[in-house]
């Protein structure tokens, strides 16, 4: 039994149907709308969730879906209440909801600031705070992962507040893991690089790289085994293996998902 956040489309979708196939049941959750009018690109919709029931239930597993937001601490205790009741039990939490905005640190405002903390960052911790109860009470372990970023390892110039909040989750990452190590339960976080998804405005970003050329000598340059954007289907592969026994013995870590591009 798993809880996906994000789940409308790209990588949350992925990594719902992915677990599916594995055979989990899933719990997907998306806000389906605008979350701010400080992130520019087009959010999730209702039919973008429809396409994620559909193919969880192709891979033949149950699906409870619901719009919400990861910032509304009622909805996902609710949420995880409801399921419970249904299904009795939860086993893997993939927490993967986030927003990606631009602009200097000092030029930022505070709407600008507040969304990406909030779902980042406040919303990945609410979510964990609305599942953990669940986790524990079930008595079965579980693993959660955490969806961060490589800007969760290595700051970037031109999205500060992102790479603000995916740091954090890196504390709170190890903070539980600490935390659930009596219960059985591993928590583990993940730091994609470039992945292909409509969080990523080329046009926008390279905008930002245009009136400021000296970013772009802050970023990992591409290996040369990395042939464009990372699809999420290739992090998938590394949520499912978190999620299952093959990583027993990992909590705590923090684990590139980016071709080596870091290393760079």
């Amino acid at each position: 039994m798993a809880l996906v956040t994000g789940a409308a489309r790209a990588q949350g979708r992925s990594h719902a149907v992915r677990l599916a196939r594995e055979g989990a049941d899933i719990i997907a959750m998306d806000i389906c709308g605008p979350v701010s009018e400080s992130i520019t690109y087009a959010p999730a919709t209702a039919a973008d969730l429809s396409e994620t029931i559909r193919a969880v239930e192709s891979e033949g597993r149950k699906v409870l879906a619901r719009q919400a937001d990861v910032r509304d601490s009622a909805a996902l205790q609710q949420l995880v209440a409801d399921w419970v009741e249904e299904f009795g039990r939860l086993d893997v939490v993939v927490a993967n909801a986030g927003v990606l905005g631009w602009g200097r640190l000092w030029e930022l405002t505070d709407e600008q600031w507040d969304t990406v903390i909030g779902v980042n960052l406040s919303g990945t911790w609410r979510t964990l705070r609305a599942a953990v109860p669940a986790m524990i009470e079930a008595g079965n372990g579980g693993s959660i992962i955490v969806v961060s970023s490589s800007a969760g390892l290595k700051a970037t110039p031109g999205n500060g507040h992102y790479a603000a909040s995916k740091h954090g989750l890196v504390a709170l990452t190890n903070t539980l893991a600490i935390e659930l190590g009596e219960y059985d339960i591993r928590v583990n976080s993940i730091h994609p690089y470039s992945v292909e998804t409509p969080m990523i405005e080329p046009d926008v970003m390279m905008q930002v790289f245009g009136e400021h050329p000296r970013f772009l000598h802050s970023f990992p340059p591409m290996p040369l085994q990395y042939k464009g954007l990372m699809t999420s289907e290739e992090v998938s592969d590394v949520v499912v293996w978190l999620a299952g026994d093959g990583s027993g013995t990992l909590s705590g870590a923090q684990i590139p998902v980016d071709k080596g591009a870091l290393k760079y």
